[in-house]
């Protein structure tokens, strides 16, 4: 028997009626085990996979205060409200949580202030 080649199949296909190829898809499922469904399925792969959602809340992280902590004391005051001496135990905490659950906007704002003063901070 000759080799059936992919081509020949398509133009075997392209002739068939509908019922046909049916009952060919019938005969692949008894024979093989192959249901055309789930081929459809994987076939389909990461395209139907839902789109990752972008991010719009923040937390701001410092992981410390830096070389100076003067600067960075002033700024964490402005930006939560404290008082000088919780302010100055704030930040000898390391990987403190500035804010949480700001806009992108307003943690780039906070994390460019505290880098500018010179902390070190991460955007989570």
């Amino acid at each position: 028997m000759a080799k059936l080649t992919k081509e020949l199949f398509i133009s075997a296909l392209k002739e068939m009626s509908l019922l046909e190829i049916k009952e060919l898809l019938d005969g692949l499922k008894e024979e093989f085990g192959i249901d055309p469904n789930a081929l459809a399925v994987a076939s389909a792969g990461p395209s139907n996979a839902p789109e990752a959602e972008e991010k719009t809340e923040f937390t701001v992280v410092m992981k410390n205060f830096g070389k100076n902590r003067l600067p960075v004391i002033k700024v964490i005051r402005e930006i939560t409200g404290l008082g000088l001496l919780d302010a100055d135990k704030f930040i000898k905490v390391p990987d403190q949580k500035v804010k949480e659950n700001v806009s992108k906007a307003l943690a780039e704002d906070i994390k460019a202030k505290l880098e500018q003063a010179g902390a070190v901070i991460e955007l989570q």
